[in-house]
Order: C-alpha cells, then structure tokens, then sequence
C-alpha cells in the first residue's frame, strides 16, 4: 500500500492518496488547493486515481474534490444524503470501495457533521486486518472534532459519541489519519503530530477515553473555540450553493 500524507498550513488541514501500487489504483481524500499536487502524486507513484473522497462538508476550507474529480474522470465520493446541489457517488455504512489488493471500508461517523464519514483501509497483501482509518475531523490526535457547525452542539456531541464508540471498538494498533493537527479551529487541543493510533488516543485523549455520554456532552459545550471564518460560506461553496467565499 502507498499512502502519501499533505500537511496544508492555510488553511490547517491534511489530505491524502493512498492506494494499492500493484493494481494502480489510488484513492484521494479531503483534496484542497490546487490538485496538480494529488496529480502529480498519482502520476508519479503510477497510480490512477479512482475515487475522490470528502469525509465530510467542510467548513473551514474550499475543497477541490469535484474539480480533481473531474479532471481525472474519478469517482467523487460523498456519504449517501448529503446535503449538496450536484450529483455524487453515494456511499452509505458498510460500503467497501477497492484498490486492488487494498480496501477501505466506509464507516458513518456523524457528529463533527451529520454525514461524515471514516475509511478503514486494509493492505490485503499485508493481512486481513484493518491497518489504518482516515478519520476527517472524528478523531484527531490530541481532541475530537467540534460538534455546532452543522447542528446543534448537543445534538452533534450525542452523535458524535457513538461515533467514537464504533472507533474505540478498533484494535489499539490502527493508525490514526486524521484531517486535521494543531492550528486547525476544528478542535481545541489539537496535537502537533499528524497522526496518531487508537491505542494512544484511547489512553491520552481525554475526549475520546469518556466513557460518559453526559459528560462527553459537558466536555463538548464547555470551552468552545470560535468558529471557522466564513464557516457558513464555505460549507455553502462546498455544497455547490454558493460561491466561495474571499
């Protein structure tokens, strides 16, 4: 399996392509900026890209998903429901998208936003175990994600509890690719380091070890940073219901 990681500073984000080197297929996941750079990757890795994916509606950033989408005659892949103006290859729990000899599982992760979304990818030349989950702004190495930009901030800390249940559930050695590190308004005590495992974030991510569902909503309402600039703007843009945001 190739996996190739993008630490974007402005805004703060991290993006990906991964995928099986063997068969050429590679996936791309929370493209922004220009996409040349996930082309060039591709290219020089001699992968084709054949899904283009975004974990959720983002908020804080334009995303290049569709127009890498359609540059490269991919797949743009959303959770089936969300809430857009355009047509997209909906996924829904469960679905399995495949890269040769790698496959990433869709799990539904709500609670940052309504339809997001978490892969767990598996290297089936490696074992059938999975290696790794992208995990948008779920889980992220030091916090979990803010939980009032695409709902109330109860109702989505609620959802997002369970949805860090279904991560918990993980075997301890799973990587941790989240979609965003520290800097990003996403979070609030956000790790520096770009990546992490469910073992660790179990043990030292205060957030994700509460076992409480009243507490992690208590722990979710209090503290709250400010909101991403334009939040509403860009979630639109990303929507395909308005134009980005300057």
């Amino acid at each position: 399996m190739i996996v190739r990681q993008f630490l974007s500073t402005d805004p703060v984000a991290l993006s990906y392509v991964f995928g099986c080197g063997g068969r050429a297929l590679a996936a791309v996941v929370d493209p922004l900026g220009p996409i040349a750079l996930y082309q060039h990757v591709a290219e020089s890795t001699g992968m084709r890209i054949r899904y283009v994916i975004d974990t959720h509606i983002h908020a804080d950033h334009l995303s290049s998903g569709r127009e890498l989408a359609a540059a490269t005659g991919a797949a743009y892949v959303l959770f089936r429901g969300a809430p857009v103006d355009f047509a997209f290859d909906a996924v829904e729990d469960g679905t399995v998208l495949e890269l040769g000899n790698v496959t990433a599982e869709v799990l539904h992760v709500p609670g940052h936003t309504p339809e997001h979304i978490a892969l767990l990818v598996t290297d089936h030349t490696r074992a059938e175990e999975p290696w790794l989950v992208f995990t948008g702004h779920t889980l992220m190495a030091g916090d979990v994600g803010r939980t009032e930009l695409a709902s109330s901030a109860a109702e989505g800390a609620r959802a997002l509890f369970g949805s860090l249940q279904r991560l918990k559930a993980l075997p301890d050695y799973v990587e941790v690719l989240p979609g965003a590190n520290a800097g990003s308004v996403c979070g609030r005590g956000l790790s520096g380091k770009p990546a992490s495992t469910i073992g660790f974030e179990r043990r030292h991510n205060a957030a994700f070890a509460t076992a409480n569902e009243t507490e992690f909503v208590r722990i979710m309402l209090a503290d709250t940073p400010p909101p991403p600039a334009n939040a509403a703007e860009y979630r639109a843009a990303n929507a395909g219901r308005a134009a980005a945001p300057r």
